[in-house]
């Protein structure tokens, strides 16, 4: 789709641009919708709007992509949504009528106000003969009526007494002629609830509140707390996105019934954003609203868009098929027919996001497998700096009508799948159907690899030392005699060391079956019950097909002497410890490299892994190496991964280590390519011989002859 990108630059510091963007929110914008398959022309409105126009007219857009504020007037956020319609071209956002009301605070607050929303008492003044000093009570802030971005507000805009009252009105008389706004000052905290009109349906679009918190060292400087432009332009890293915000569970709801009935009245459309403000006593106040929100990196609306598994591109993506539906629009990357693919691969994305926290210890587990948005997003931008249009496609119920609809060429899958021991396999046995090449292992490796006992038994029958392991269904199972503890209990069919604590190491035999029957219990699955062995634990990285090139090992170094029985737990795969360190590359003498890579290698080999998987280690004190695990689904949060890390070691970059991942899969759908155009010239020569184009028909089974019946 052709977009055009109309936006003010913000080219200096000066309060009258506050409200424009920044070269690096207008690069982030256009490179984030040519990620997304859009050819993008960015169009800077600020001079004459006949040079607007004609741009716009040159280049014929499909759809406009507006952020641009206008530069003076009450109506100036209007002004270019009413010049698209003029043109006649469809535009993101609001329509003119809505963006005039809603930068107007007094009258917006009177609309509202009918529908039951509730804003500080307030008065509107042009003139200093308007101001009515009874009644107020104090302390009253004044502010400018027309202007966005704390514009006019700072911490003196807060009075306390009917004198200052009526001098600083006066002042921001002169400052903003337009009108000010005079209302009474609500002690407490500020909250945000941005609108995305093409999520969270059952919100009618509304996303979860937001919270600015600003540092306490700011504060301490500051008699009253307020977002003013001061830290919104100035001291900006002095406040930070809290999201879900710290309030109590029915101020939040509130806040949302408030925001519902606000953006449905004034029919703000595509995206939103509102301010509110808390009371101390917990009454959640309506400030102001924002159809033309910020989009800068970072802003608000990605953070609770976050929390609905959209990432920062995926925002600016529905927005755009927001667009697309209110015009009647026709997305040509959507179209059923898809003609013959020229320039860069359509790859599909398929992915789990994670959308619930983590507890460390392990009560709220059931999507630490999953990718957080921020991952998901890195991955997709690694996917399109090697040049490529990536097309998201969650793994969802939905998964194969998106895919369908989109028609990708072929996919980097990173989906752990919904449920069961088959989950990693689902999207993979679903693209084999529909004969879409794609990234990583195959379903049979997946379903091996996750299953641990079964993966074990593999690696024996090549030669790797497992540890011995024996399977409890539910706890109560005899035991063998010869049964020597310590042992460790972990699920049999989990990743991300799920289930896996320094409880699951286990002493005796009461220990065993309480741990064994909890495990069964939580994760509805046997658990798996093996030796614990001491001594140095590895992970080595491998990528590649039939000889994997294997990549430094790391080593998981603990810490704490105090741990006797130290494991890769639960709660050191979700959040930084001083307990652990990682070194990478492992310090090894040569010959004992030389058994780790091979043991790796020969691991990857038997479990059939393909382009991608980590193998866990075991070293004990005598130097014996002991297979714990592969993971040919492996995670790939930058920095943070046990994978990225090792790859960094190894020289390779974040994007390299994507682009490396999904090679395998752009081979193997040449070799699909190749193979589809060779089975099309038998065909195309029998029409030849037919001379006039016709398909020759091959003459008919004779009765002595059946033909075949499929079994």
């Amino acid at each position: 789709m052709r977009i055009a990108l109309t936006h003010n630059l913000r080219l200096t510091d000066s309060e009258d641009e506050a409200e424009f963007d920044t070269r690096e929110t207008i690069e982030s914008l256009s490179t984030a919708l040519e990620r997304l398959g859009h050819r993008v022309e960015r169009i800077e409105v600020s001079g004459p709007a006949s040079r607007t126009a004609a741009r716009l007219e040159a280049y014929a857009p499909d759809l406009v992509f507006n952020t641009a504020e206008g530069r003076r007037g009450r109506f100036r956020e209007a002004f270019y949504p009413a010049l698209f319609d003029e043109l006649g071209f469809p535009y993101t956002g609001s329509d003119a009528w809505v963006l005039a009301v809603t930068l107007d605070k007094a009258l917006t607050k009177l609309v509202l106000r009918e529908h039951g929303v509730v804003s500080p008492k307030g008065q509107f003044i042009e003139e200093i003969s308007e101001l009515k000093l009874e009644g107020w009570r104090f302390p009253v802030i004044v502010k400018p009526n027309f202007e966005g971005s704390s514009k006019g507000i700072t911490q003196e805009s807060v009075v306390e007494d009917r004198q200052r009252l009526r001098a600083l009105a006066e002042r921001q008389l002169g400052r903003f002629p337009a009108g000010v706004l005079v209302e009474e000052f609500i002690p407490g905290r500020d909250l945000t609830v941005a609108f995305l009109e093409k999520c969270a349906p059952e919100r009618a679009g509304v996303l979860a509140p937001v919270e600015y918190v600003i540092a306490e060292s700011e504060l301490s400087k500051r008699r009253y707390r307020i977002y003013d432009y001061d830290l919104k332009s100035v001291h900006y890293d002095a406040v930070a996105v809290r999201c879900p915000a710290d309030f109590a569970p029915w101020v939040l709801e509130r806040a949302q019934d408030m925001a519902r009935r606000a953006y449905k009245a004034l029919g703000v459309r595509d995206l939103g954003r509102i301010d509110f403000r808390v009371a101390d006593d917990g009454q959640v106040y309506f400030i102001e609203i924002n159809a033309l929100p910020s989009l800068e990196p970072g802003a608000g609306i990605y953070a609770a868009a976050a929390l609905e598994g959209l990432h920062t591109d995926a925002v600016l993506g529905k927005v755009v098929e927001s667009a697309v539906a209110r015009w009647g629009l026709k997305d040509p990357r959507r179209s059923s027919s898809r003609p013959p693919r020229r320039g860069p691969l359509r790859v599909g994305f398929t992915y789990n996001v994670k959308r619930v926290k983590p507890a460390l210890d392990g009560t709220r587990d059931e999507e630490a497998e999953y990718d957080a948005p921020a991952t998901v997003q890195a991955v997709r931008e690694a996917i399109a700096a090697a040049g490529h249009e990536v097309i998201d496609l969650e793994a969802t119920a939905d998964l194969p009508a998106l895919i369908e609809t989109t028609k990708p060429d072929l996919v980097f899958n990173m989906a752990e799948g919904i449920k069961g021991r088959n989950r990693e396999s689902q999207v993979p046995a679903l693209l084999e159907l529909l004969d879409i090449p794609y990234s990583g292992s195959d379903p049979a490796a997946l379903n091996i690899a996750l299953d641990k006992a079964l993966a074990k038994k593999i690696v024996r029958q090549h030669g790797i030392l497992t540890p011995n392991f024996f399977i409890m269904n539910t706890g109560k199972e005899r035991l063998s005699r010869d049964l020597e503890f310590p042992l460790i209990v972990k699920p049999i069919a989990e990743g991300s060391s799920k289930g896996v604590h320094a409880t699951s190491v286990v002493e005796n035999e009461t220990e065993l079956r309480e741990a064994a029957q909890k495990m069964v219990a939580k994760y509805d699955q046997p658990a798996l019950v093996e030796d614990y062995i001491g001594g140095r634990e590895f992970t080595v990285g491998m990528l590649g097909e039939r000889r994997p090139k294997v990549l430094p090992p790391m080593e998981v170094v603990f810490l704490d002497g105090s741990e006797t029985r130290p494991v890769y737990s639960f709660e050191f795969k979700q959040d930084s410890s001083s307990k652990i360190r990682y070194d990478v590359p492992a310090r090894f003498e040569a010959a004992q490299l030389k058994a780790l890579e091979r043991a790796a290698r020969e691991c990857f080999i038997a479990l059939g892994c393909r382009d991608v998987a980590r193998v866990d280690f075991r070293m004990d004190e005598q130097g014996k190496l002991y297979f714990l695990e592969c993971n040919p689904l492996p995670g790939l949060t930058p920095g943070w991964s046990d994978l990225v890390l090792i790859a960094k070691a190894a020289g390779i970059e974040y994007s390299a280590l994507i682009a490396e991942i999904l090679s395998g899969a752009i081979r193997r759908y040449k070799e699909r390519e190749r193979e589809r155009r060779t089975e099309a010239r038998p065909h195309e020569a029998a029409r030849a011989v037919n001379g006039n184009g016709a398909a020759s028909i091959p003459p008919p089974l004779a009765p002595e002859q059946p033909a075949e019946s499929g079994k």
